[in-house]
């Protein structure tokens, strides 16, 4: 499974910049990569881990602006086509499943 969080946040005063920021930051403390500015992804092994880090950026969400969370299937983020530029095609691979002891 997968999270994709899409977010829209205002950066008119130096406290909304720092507030953007920090989210940013606890995104990627958290374990999640940049797709775009605004769009981060994550993998998730189970629904349990899933949970556990939806209600991390829960908590971590800025009083100001717009946050999105959207789950994502496995096979679903495998049909991902995205486009660099106007001649590059890249498909995303899903890694492996990795099996913890």
């Amino acid at each position: 499974m997968w999270l994709f969080v899409f977010f829209d946040l205002p950066v008119k005063t130096k406290k909304q910049r720092k507030d953007a920021a920090s989210f940013r930051k606890n995104l990627e403390k958290d374990g999640f990569t940049m797709m775009q500015f605004s769009v981060y992804t994550r993998h998730c092994g189970s629904k349990e881990s899933m949970d556990v880090h939806i209600r991390r950026v829960k908590a971590f969400i800025p009083s100001l602006g717009k946050t999105s969370i959207l789950k994502v299937t496995d096979k679903q983020y495998g049909d991902i086509i995205n486009f660099w530029g106007k001649e590059k095609e890249i498909t995303l691979k899903v890694p492996q499943q990795l099996e913890f002891f």
